[in-house]
């Protein structure tokens, strides 16, 4: 009950300062408010680019790396998402700068093998979370400075061992693998800077350096993709396709030229360790490629590659190839009805071992006040992964499927904030072999209530 009263309070002292950022499709300005009015508007304020703006301050209304891109197309690090993806979130403005902040937190009762199937489910009271503020300014005519930071309270409220998370693998607490529980974000997520310069409408050049931050290597990260905005939980396949999103040390160049984006990282190949409140050391041991297509309002492609130097710190010999390809859809149907979808895939490749592969399809429909939302994965696991030697061998490889369905609908909407109450049941299938430690095709329910902010309506074409 600590823990929830921690929750409660952070929410409230959130309310004023936090949502959670949707994009919406700009539109034709509308000319019929009064300039003060159109300002401060409570869907937010009319969104015009870089040097066309017109707002009697010169602050830019743009995409974090391009004077000449929406914001709508933000995603995490330096990733892309469509254009029409759903923004939410607050902004603040002042004399030269523009301010977003976003979150979401996630108060919930989470039972992994709700039917006592098999031996490695859990049950826990617990609040996912993470708060982002980002703020930007122009540096002459060409040039945007922009920063990021994001912060979790994932340690103070899931403690080290995190929340449980059926078949769930990756990093570590008091020595041991992390096997069936999806492993707490350090308290600083993201402390970002970057400067962007654009040399015509099609042709942007920038440079990104953050400690922690996210390399360019996989899609845009769960929490920040629309379609799994309403689930609280990562992804089984977290670690095969952008588990580099809090990485300590990261530097990143990247040219943009009209709807394509290729770009290169420098960074530490260690995931975080158990001291969640504090900083790794930075080795920028590691390398990754990526290269992103956006061919409409309503595509967000990428395909990456990379090559990450001892990731996991109780594994400290093994080095991994990481492949990934993803393409995000979103489209606004207007009056608050939209559709946002992903597919991707990842490899995990060692030497002279073969690939594990994860695929994932995941699907949001929201109306009005109601999210419908799913996920399906199909991810390879190893003997190691599940800590399941000496009965199997550290390279024995698992074919685990994962389907979720769930819901939530807005009951509260006050503040420029948003409460919603939900559910979600998934069921997972493995090998007949496993099933004297899952049990056959064990369950898990979550009921949850999810803060977060409103949407923000972009009214303005760039």
């Amino acid at each position: 009950m600590q823990k929830i009263f921690i929750v409660l309070v952070m929410c409230y002292l959130w309310q004023p300062a936090f949502s959670q950022h949707e994009h919406h499709m700009p539109a034709k300005q509308d000319t019929t408010k009064p300039r003060s009015q159109m300002k401060m508007d409570s869907s937010m304020q009319h969104m015009q680019h870089g040097a066309g703006m017109n707002m009697q301050m010169d602050i830019p209304m743009s995409h974090a790396f391009s004077l000449n891109l929406p914001m709508n197309r933000n995603g995490s690090g330096t990733g892309w998402l469509p254009d029409a993806s759903p923004m939410y979130g607050y902004m603040i403005h002042s004399n030269k700068w523009m301010y977003m902040v976003h979150g979401s937190i996630f108060i919930r009762y989470n039972d992994q093998d709700f039917t006592d199937k098999g031996t490695r489910g859990d049950s826990k009271f617990d609040a996912p979370s993470w708060f982002m503020l980002m703020g930007q300014r122009k540096v002459g005519q060409n040039g945007l400075f922009h920063f990021s930071t994001m912060l979790s309270l994932d340690p103070l409220i899931e403690g080290g061992k995190g929340y449980p998370l059926l078949f769930q693998t990756g990093e570590s607490y008091k020595g041991q693998p992390l096997i069936d529980r999806q492993h707490p974000h350090d308290l600083f997520d993201e402390l970002s800077v970057s400067y962007s310069h654009a040399f015509s409408k099609k042709l942007d050049a920038f440079i990104y350096v953050a400690y922690p931050g996210e390399p360019a290597l996989g899609p845009v990260t769960f929490m920040h993709r629309p379609s799994a905005l309403d689930n609280p939980n990562s992804p089984i396949s977290h670690h095969w396709v952008d588990a580099t999103h809090i990485t300590f040390g990261v530097v990143t160049v990247g040219v943009r030229f009209d709807k394509f984006k290729l770009e290169g990282s420098s960074f530490t190949g260690r995931e975080p360790n158990e001291e969640r409140y504090g900083f790794d050391k930075p080795k920028f041991d590691s390398w990754s490629g990526r290269l992103s297509f956006n061919p409409s309002d309503n595509w967000a492609l990428q395909v990456s590659h990379g090559y990450l130097k001892s990731p996991e710190e109780l594994h400290p010999e093994e080095n991994v190839y990481k492949t990934t390809a993803s393409a995000i859809y979103s489209i606004d149907m207007g009056n608050e009805n939209r559709i946002n979808a992903t597919v991707l895939w990842g490899m995990n490749k060692q030497k002279e071992h073969r690939g594990e592969n994860a695929f994932m399809a995941e699907g949001a429909w929201w109306k009005n006040r109601l999210a419908v939302y799913t996920r399906y994965e199909f991810t390879e696991k190893s003997g190691a992964e599940l800590v399941l030697e000496p009965v199997f061998e550290s390279h024995d490889i698992f074919n685990i499927h994962a389907l979720t369905l769930g819901a939530n609908y807005d009951l509260i909407r006050l503040f420029k904030t948003r409460v919603a109450a939900g559910a979600q049941w998934s069921i997972y299938h493995a090998p007949e072999s496993l099933d004297a430690l899952y049990g056959k095709n064990p369950m898990s329910l979550e009921v949850y209530l999810r803060i977060y902010p409103s949407l923000m309506r972009m009214r303005s074409k760039m």
